[in-house]
């Protein structure tokens, strides 16, 4: 856009008292934002109070440092690469987030260069892909909860469907990982709604994982470049991580989860809410069988999402490089079954089993380079199903 147009719109954004709602208010009634600072304080207060329409009229300290900032940023995506602005009433807007009860005034982007049409001023996103389901869950998740978010994300990719979650360390960065592994398609196979501005990764750990995503997918934030990972930024781009999907999928939860706040808003906004039930054991489990209780759809394999949104799927399709599936399940195991399916302790597996320690825990290595045990701190195992 052009550089006054786009001083115009950080300028709506960062006046004070001014949110996505009040803007959203000001632009259907006067326009695009040169337009509302043309107004008079008589004309404003239509819309806004008498304070936030002086705050309108007063010309900000100096707001020419962001939008140079920001210029730059646009004009200095690496080879291959685009830095993109969307706000509402752009064609290039995402129509489903457009259908929600709060869409972000405007929307930073980054992505590979083969998703965007035109250059400069005249750059578009060439398409939101859709299908798009939303995977989210705990930070610190169990093994077999990190294994499925992947192994959910893999084949829904494979089914044609963008994975979208937050970049957040566990059960988001699995799903990414998982969506990842069909990268080179036709759309981006996944994106990442982050709380920062776009010159920042966070987490930090997370900063390999983000630039494969910016390569293979798109990141979206609608936060100005240099904000930090302050903490109520993150709640509040959940409602854009449901809201760019037709579905939610919460993989591991704990009862005071942001994963959450996510179904909730995808529930407000008419989406599918769907849930992988646990152990009642586990903390992790434990939001995931409030959202059953509550309504969400019972997960256990990939089917029981595209019963929901099997019109958008497509047949599957293997990951580039990925090996066929074995012909037969691995040969039973007394310890696996021994094992069950929740975490136990290898005091306990000794127990169970009347293995002593040299014995136990030389099985369990086996197991484990097998891919069919997890090692968990303070001495705990899990066994690991397939999603």
């Amino acid at each position: 856009m052009a550089p006054d147009e786009l001083h115009g719109w950080l300028r709506l954004l960062a006046t004070p008292g001014i949110g996505s709602g009040t803007a959203r208010r000001l632009l259907a009634r006067f326009g695009l934002p040169g337009a509302i600072f043309a107004q008079s304080a008589a004309s404003l207060e239509h819309c806004v109070s008498p304070a936030v329409a002086q705050a309108l009229l007063q010309a900000p300290e100096d707001p020419a440092p962001l939008a140079e900032k920001t210029l730059r940023w646009l004009a200095g995506a690496p080879q291959d690469m685009r830095h993109h602005i969307v706000t509402l009433g752009d064609p290039d807007y995402p129509a489903l987030l457009l259908e929600t009860a709060d869409p972000p005034v405007l929307l930073y982007l980054l992505g590979a260069g083969r998703w965007f049409s035109g250059a400069g001023a005249a750059l578009r996103l060439r398409a939101w892909p859709v299908p798009a389901l939303a995977v989210v869950g705990s930070r610190n998740p169990t093994p077999q909860g990190r294994q499925n978010a992947q192994a959910f994300a893999r084949e829904l990719a494979g089914r044609g469907f963008c994975i979208v979650s937050g970049l957040a360390l566990g059960i988001d960065a699995a799903a990414h990982e998982g969506a990842l592994e069909h990268a080179g398609t036709q759309a981006p196979c996944t994106i990442a709604v982050v709380g920062t501005g776009l010159d920042r990764v966070y987490p930090r750990a997370n900063h390999a994982l983000a630039q494969r995503i910016a390569a293979e997918g798109l990141i979206v934030s609608e936060y100005p470049l240099g904000t930090p990972p302050l903490g109520p930024n993150f709640p509040r781009r959940n409602r854009i991580i449901s809201g760019l999907a037709q579905g939610t999928l919460v993989v591991e939860a704990a009862t005071e989860s942001g994963s959450l706040v996510t179904a909730r808003l995808a529930s407000e906004q008419g989406r599918e809410v769907f849930a992988v039930p646990g152990s009642i054991h586990a903390p992790q489990s434990r939001g995931c069988h409030a959202l059953l209780r509550q309504g969400a759809k019972l997960v256990e394999r990939v089917d029981d999402i595209l019963e929901e949104l099997a019109p958008q799927a497509r047949p599957p399709r293997p990951a580039p490089g990925a090996m066929p599936a074995p012909a037969a399940p691995p040969p039973a195991d007394d310890l696996l079954a021994q094992l069950g399916y929740e975490p136990v302790h290898l005091d306990d597996l000794g127990a169970r089993t009347g293995l002593d320690t040299a014995r136990l825990q030389a099985r369990l290595l086996e197991l484990e380079l097998q891919g069919l045990v997890a090692r968990m701190p303070g001495g705990w195992f899990q066994r690991l199903g397939q999603a």
